[in-house]
């Protein structure tokens, strides 16, 4: 992986944090944060989807697009359990 594909992986990651941020109610995490979220998301969608027969074709909307959805799921899980 060279510099170029983690910075664009870094990006899609903060991008994807902070749509999922502003989807779940209650989650700011700062930049920081958001690009963990994203990319812990990506890694989900990553996981996920393929098992469900479901996918977004490929390019980096694609990639913004899963990875929200798995953020999206991780916050979900997040607020499910910090209710526990």
């Amino acid at each position: 992986m060279g510099i170029e594909s983690l910075i664009i992986f870094i990006i899609i990651g903060a991008i994807a944090g902070w749509l999922a941020g502003l989807v779940v109610s209650g989650f700011g995490f700062g930049l920081v944060g958001n690009i963990i979220v994203g990319i812990i998301g990506a890694f989900i969608a990553g996981w996920l989807f393929p098992r469900l027969g479901f996918a977004i074709g490929g390019g980096i909307l694609a990639a913004i697009i899963n990875a929200t959805i798995g953020a999206i799921i991780l916050l979900l899980v997040v607020k499910v359990l910090k209710r526990a």
